[in-house]
C-alpha cells in the first residue's frame, strides 16, 4: 500500500503540503492540488480517515438528529442537508429523536461520541436548558424548526403562525365561516404557533373559536382520519377543515369520501407543508409551502460557513416565510 512519503516524492512537494492537501486546507494553491492528487491516484493512495481526524482535530462529519426517518418531509431536510455537505467533501450521521426527549438526548450522545464537527439538531423534546449546556461543553450545534430567543443566531426556522393565519383566512376568503381544525400535538412549537395563526384569523374575520371544531392529532395520516371522524360525529355543520400538516390532510380526505362528502363541493380541505404528495392527491390539496428543503441547506450553509470557513455566497436567513399554494381542495362556500 502506497505511503504518504511517496505522494509526496511522486509530486514532488513536501510532507507537509500534501497533508494539507488531504485536509482541504484552503491555502494550496489549485496546481499544486492537481500534482498531489494526481500522484495519489496512480499510487492508488487511501488517506487513513482516523489519522486525518485526529491531526486535524476534524471528522469532517456533521451530525443530523430529525423526529422520524420516514415520510416527505423529513426527506426533504435529510436530502439537502446530505446533499450540501458532501458536495463540501462532509458526510452526515443521521439519527432520530422520535420527540422524546430522553431518545433525542440519547441520539445527541450518539453522534457526540461520533466526534461530529456539528450537529444540526431537528430536537422537539429535550429542553433549552440541555440545549445550551451543549454549547457551554463546546458542542457546536444549530437548531431547525425551532426557535429559542436566546439562541436566535443558531436557529433556522419557519413563521408557523404565519403559515396558520394563511391557511385559515384562505377558507374564509371563499365564504367559509364554520370551519374545524386538525392540530399537531400540542406539545410541539410549529403546532401551537399554526394553531395561534388559525385563531388569528378567525379572530380578524369576527369568527369566535369553537373548540368543539378542534381536534389534537399527530402529525400522522391515521390522525387525520380520527380527526375527522371525530368532528363530524359530533359536530357535521362545518364546510372547510384545516389541516397542520399534509399526512392529517390526506387522512381527513380519505374519511371525508367514506361519508359521502364531495371535496370541495361539501367540504374545502387545507393542508400544511405542501409535500411531493400533495399535488397528485385528488383532488390536488390547497396547503402551506413549507420549505423544509432550503431551510435545510441554510442549516449546512451555517455549518461550512461557521465551523468550516467556508465562503459561501449565501447569506444566513434565520427566518423563512410561508407561501400559500392554492390548489383544487379549497372551493367556495355553496348557499343553501
Amino acid at each position: 500500500m502506497a505511503t504518504i512519503y511517496e505522494v509526496s516524492k511522486a509530486a514532488g512537494v513536501s510532507l507537509a503540503t500534501v497533508s494539507r492537501v488531504i485536509n482541504g486546507n484552503a491555502r494550496v494553491s489549485e496546481r499544486t492540488k492537481e500534482k498531489v492528487h494526481k500522484a495519489m491516484a496512480e499510487l492508488g493512495y487511501k488517506p487513513n480517515a482516523i489519522a486525518q481526524s485526529l491531526a486535524s482535530n476534524r471528522s469532517n462529519s456533521v451530525g443530523l438528529l430529525v423526529s422520524e426517518l420516514h415520510g416527505s418531509f423529513f426527506g426533504d431536510m435529510m436530502s439537502s442537508i446530505e446533499s450540501m455537505l458532501r458536495d463540501a467533501g462532509k458526510h452526515v450521521v443521521i439519527t432520530a429523536g422520535h420527540s422524546e426527549a430522553e431518545k433525542e438526548k440519547q441520539a445527541i450522545e450518539f453522534l457526540i461520541s461520533r466526534r461530529c464537527d456539528a450537529l444540526i439538531l431537528n430536537a422537539e423534546a429535550v429542553s433549552e436548558e440541555y440545549l445550551k449546556s451543549l454549547l457551554d461543553n463546546n458542542i457546536e450545534i444549530i437548531l431547525i424548526n425551532r426557535n429559542i430567543e436566546s439562541l436566535q443566531e443558531r436557529c433556522i426556522v419557519l413563521d408557523n403562525q404565519l403559515g396558520g393565519y394563511l391557511a385559515t383566512k384562505a377558507a374564509i376568503e371563499q365564504g367559509h365561516r364554520n370551519i374545524a381544525y386538525i392540530s399537531g400535538p400540542h406539545f410541539k412549537e410549529d403546532a401551537q404557533q399554526r394553531l395561534a395563526g388559525h385563531k388569528q384569523a378567525l379572530e380578524e374575520a369576527g369568527i369566535s373559536f369553537d373548540s368543539s371544531l378542534c381536534f389534537e392529532g399527530g402529525y400522522h395520516e391515521s390522525e387525520g382520519q380520527d380527526g375527522f371522524n371525530a368532528l363530524f360525529k359530533q359536530n357535521n355543520t362545518f364546510t372547510a377543515l384545516i389541516c397542520a400538516n399534509d399526512e392529517m390532510a390526506s387522512g381527513a380526505m380519505t374519511a371525508a369520501r367514506e361519508h359521502g362528502l364531495s371535496i370541495p363541493n361539501e367540504l374545502s380541505i387545507i393542508g400544511f407543508d405542501n409535500v411531493l404528495f400533495a399535488r397528485y392527491l385528488y383532488p390536488k390539496l390547497t396547503t402551506v409551502d413549507n420549505p423544509i428543503a432550503k431551510m435545510g441547506e441554510m442549516a449546512a450553509n451555517w455549518v461550512l460557513s461557521n465551523i468550516y470557513n467556508t465562503k459561501t455566497s449565501t447569506p444566513i436567513n434565520h427566518l423563512f416565510k410561508p407561501e400559500l399554494i392554492i390548489r383544487d381542495s379549497l372551493g367556495a362556500l355553496h348557499a343553501d
